[in-house]
């Protein structure tokens, strides 16, 4: 994999951002950049391609629903893959049925379960 890969994650609080950050790059050498609002993910979507986007459900800085985030950045014309960062089932399912892909949730990070679903995006 090349190290150019890169990760936005969405609506994360500083010390989520951190924890996941930390998990990707040990991972999966890839470059995790921050975005607190859906205008901003957008932006940075314009600016930069990204191989992956993890969303948080309920967004640390406004509290807005993830799932909007979402269903904004699949409606872009070439989206990237897109996931939930939720311990939530009902949360999970409904980012799913809007076309994310299986996501997880930030007490299961570092589990087989987790680095399969993101393997299967990073490689």
């Amino acid at each position: 994999m090349s190290s150019s890969w890169r990760v936005l994650s969405v609506g994360q609080c500083g010390f989520d951002h951190s924890s996941i950050s930390r998990y990707l790059a040990e991972e999966f050498a890839v470059t995790v950049d921050a975005a607190d609002t859906r205008f901003e993910a957008l932006q940075a979507l314009e600016r930069q391609a990204y191989h992956l986007v993890l969303v948080n459900r309920v967004l640390d800085v406004d509290g807005s629903p993830g799932q909007l985030v979402i269903e904004a950045i699949l409606g872009l014309d070439n989206a990237p893959p897109v996931m939930l960062v939720s311990n939530y089932a009902d949360a999970q399912q409904q980012a799913e049925t809007a076309g994310a892909q299986p996501g997880f949730g930030k007490s299961s990070l570092r589990t087989p379960e987790t680095r399969a679903r993101l393997s299967a995006v990073l490689g």
